[in-house]
């Protein structure tokens, strides 16, 4: 597959500089070099046997393309590379290399030591969001704009208190990965240690300290909670970061105009038409999140595996897990860039409220005439003037004064509060109270 041209796009770049074959061999002998240390330490294999093990490995040249023609027939990666670690050593060091470990151990735990900075990056980029999305909230945070349900003009809302929501589920969702545990994987091969009786746990106990990574209750070979709780973390940031793109998708066309993403040389051009600017990054992190929520289901159906070592199951997470954090960095990088950058149109804005002439306003005012006329009558006059307004293209407040005079019950209402009423900016309910109570929330997280 030209995968360079069809999934690469989506995915970060410099994650993908980062998270190639070579990182993987450097990450399983990572691994297996902490895995002698610890033995060592604890007197188990001769002391520097570790040192001797890191000095005749340092600077080998892999064979890569060996190692992945040996995937076929040995079940995964670890099997050939063990081999053909085992092979470049001495006679004398072959017997202490890859001791009391199993294929599963080295797999999960060099996929733990990669996901690892890529973690962090996701971390750094959501709060780079968060940041971009508080400007964007006090800058806008009395910005009236249309509200819309079912993609129809509804009640009146501010463009502050909608980037608000953005920022709440980004920053649910960064908090959420936050929580997320990379445990070492140790167990040998059936999980209890096998013939190192009471030395396994301290062994993985120490195994994950030096390698900077959780150290788990029990190995995990097929409890695989750390993997759930991480698939379901970046899928949860995937469906936050999709959720900015398809509003912001839906803002742009030309037709509302609300917002623009931020424009640079080339970017939206389309193929045969110059006049479009096309909603890239937005489509970019949508078709990015998409592939996330798929993979995602794959991690959710081989939860569940078999006796002490899955079959399929846990072959079937290594693609779905890297694939989706790649395509998550990959999102969060281009939804950065969108929010810092995102081009607001109050003028816009306001000249969407009034298309209607007025008419989304035929809620506030039924409620001004209620008391007046009872709920059915006050409802059906001020949807009978909405019509008329949108009909004859007038302004919604003139012909609902005319449409009144019809009703003597209503004689006591002002023009004045006619007016107010048919005002968006005064039907805002608690927009600018949940722009100032989000906001309170989102900044002190800058101490999580």
């Amino acid at each position: 597959m030209p995968a360079a041209f069809l999934k690469h796009p989506f995915m970060s770049q410099h994650a993908l500089s980062e998270f190639d074959e070579r990182a993987m061999v450097r990450a399983m002998l990572a691994f297996e070099i902490a895995l002698a240390e610890v033995q060592e330490t604890s007197g188990a294999i001769p002391a520097t046997t570790s040192q001797q093990l890191r000095d005749a490995l340092d600077g080998v040249d892999w064979d890569i393309d060996a190692i992945a023609t040996g995937i076929a027939s040995g079940g995964n990666v670890a099997i050939p590379f063990v081999k053909q670690g085992r092979a470049k050593l001495p006679a004398a060091l072959k017997r202490y290399w890859h001791l009391g470990a199993t294929s599963q151990d080295v797999v999960d735990s060099a996929l733990m030591l990669l996901l690892k900075p890529r973690l962090a990056a996701l971390d750094n980029l959501l709060t780079r969001c968060r940041t971009a999305a508080l400007a964007l909230m006090e800058a806008h945070a009395d910005t009236p704009m249309v509200g819309r349900t079912l993609m129809q003009q509804a009640l009146p809302i501010t463009f502050g208190v909608k980037v608000s929501h953005w920022a709440v589920g980004l920053e649910q969702s960064r908090r959420r990965l936050a929580g997320v545990e990379l445990p070492v994987q140790f167990g040998g091969a059936v999980g209890v240690h096998s013939g190192w009786d009471a030395q396994g746990l301290s062994f993985m106990d120490a195994l994950a300290e030096r390698l900077n990574l959780a150290a788990p209750v029990l190995p995990w070979h097929t409890d695989r909670q750390p993997i759930h709780a991480l698939g379901t973390a970046l899928d949860a940031i995937a469906g936050a970061a999709e959720k900015v793109a398809l509003d912001v998708s839906l803002l742009t066309q030309t037709e509302i105009g609300e917002v623009a993403e931020p424009s640079a040389p080339g970017m939206g051009e389309s193929s045969s038409m110059p006049h479009k600017r096309n909603p890239v990054r937005s489509a970019l992190i949508r078709g990015g999140a998409r592939q996330v929520h798929g993979l995602t289901s794959t991690l959710l159906n081989v939860y569940a595996q078999p006796l002490e070592r899955g079959l399929g199951e846990w072959h079937a997470e290594w693609a779905p897990l890297t694939e989706s954090t790649l395509l998550v960095e990959g999102a969060l990088e281009q939804l950065a860039v969108l929010l810092e950058g995102l081009d607001v149109y109050p003028e816009k804005m306001q000249r969407n409220l009034a298309v209607t002439g007025g008419g989304i306003m035929a809620e506030p005012v039924a409620r001004l005439l209620t008391p007046h006329l009872g709920p059915d009558a006050a409802k059906a006059l001020s949807a009978e003037a909405a019509e008329i307004a949108r009909q004859q293209v007038r302004p919604y407040a003139e012909v609902l004064t005319e449409v009144l005079a019809k009703y003597s019950d209503a004689a006591s209402v002002t023009p004045e509060a006619l007016r107010d009423a048919c005002d968006p900016a005064l039907y805002l309910g608690s927009s600018a109270q949940q722009v100032a109570r989000a906001r309170a929330w989102l900044i002190p997280t800058r101490d999580v």
